[in-house]
């Protein structure tokens, strides 16, 4: 998917949702523990019956590994019945995968060849040679960590260098060396408020791919006031506000309910900016 295609994708659906598919199997409706399948039925549920209301998905690998082949197997099916089902959903492992660059290559051929994913989240701490592997498919995306929502993002990605540049902007200015924002975002945290500002003065037509709406405290106001630019630029995410909304047999129609609240909100954010 192109970044042209992604905005046009978001008026289309008056929403610049993306749903975190962090399907933790102690959390999941229990009656979903009598399938066969409980992560991928938990997922196609809540899939059903939110994709009108979002532009992207984002399953996070972590709660799928954590159940070894059954979770990777539930991973799969989920990526393959978005593809056959809902293709014009843009799809984001969250792997924070960075290697090496022949380790990189091997995830890389993972995620984009054998599993066709639109977008994977990388980690840059190991620098070029880590990325660029990602970076070598056509129409895929890389979603590079910037600037996290989490406390202890203050512990290195603030560091300032002997001429006051923050790590965290060092990371976005020299991976504009590597690719363009054709096919590269930025994770930056929504708890990070103002400093949306500081990062369009370096990546002003980039996407940021933005989590801690909800949940983590974050505010969708603020985020677009300091974030949004003329295609939009951002993909909020929101994982467990939305999904574990509900833990009864209800639970896919109360995802469905909290989706449409932000949606609701997104589609006054994109025409007070005049995007739609």
């Amino acid at each position: 998917m192109t970044k042209e295609q992604l905005f046009k994708n978001i008026k289309k659906k008056r929403s610049f949702l993306c749903i975190g598919l962090d399907a933790d199997i102690q959390k999941i409706p229990s009656h979903l523990l009598k399938t066969d399948d409980p992560v991928f039925s938990f997922n196609r549920a809540i899939i059903d019956a939110t994709q009108q209301l979002c532009v992207a998905y984002k399953p996070n690998l972590a709660f799928y590994e954590s159940l070894g082949n059954k979770g990777w197997m539930a991973f799969e099916k989920t990526v393959t019945y978005l593809k056959e089902n809902y293709p014009d959903q843009f799809i984001i492992a969250d792997a924070k995968r960075g290697d090496i660059g022949n380790t990189s290559e091997m995830y890389a051929r993972s995620f984009f060849e054998e599993l066709d994913i639109d977008a994977i989240t990388v980690a840059p701490y190991m620098g070029e040679d880590s990325v660029k592997p990602f970076l070598s498919y056509k129409d895929k995306w890389v979603i590079l960590l910037a600037l996290t929502s989490n406390k202890g993002s203050l512990d290195f990605q603030f560091f300032k260098d002997e001429k006051g540049e923050r790590l965290f902007e060092k990371v976005i200015k020299t991976s504009q060396n590597w690719a363009n924002e054709e096919n590269l975002m930025y994770v930056v945290g929504a708890t990070q408020g103002e400093m949306f500002k500081e990062i369009r003065k370096i990546a002003p037509d980039y996407f940021l791919l933005v989590p801690g709406v909800g949940a983590q405290g974050g505010s969708l106001q603020d985020v677009a006031k300091y974030g949004m630019n003329d295609s939009c630029g951002l993909l909020i995410n929101s994982s467990r506000a939305i999904i574990y909304a509900d833990n009864t047999s209800g639970f896919a129609q109360a995802a469905y309910k909290e989706a449409l609240k932000v949606q609701i909100e997104m589609e006054l954010l994109l025409n007070e900016y005049k995007l739609l």
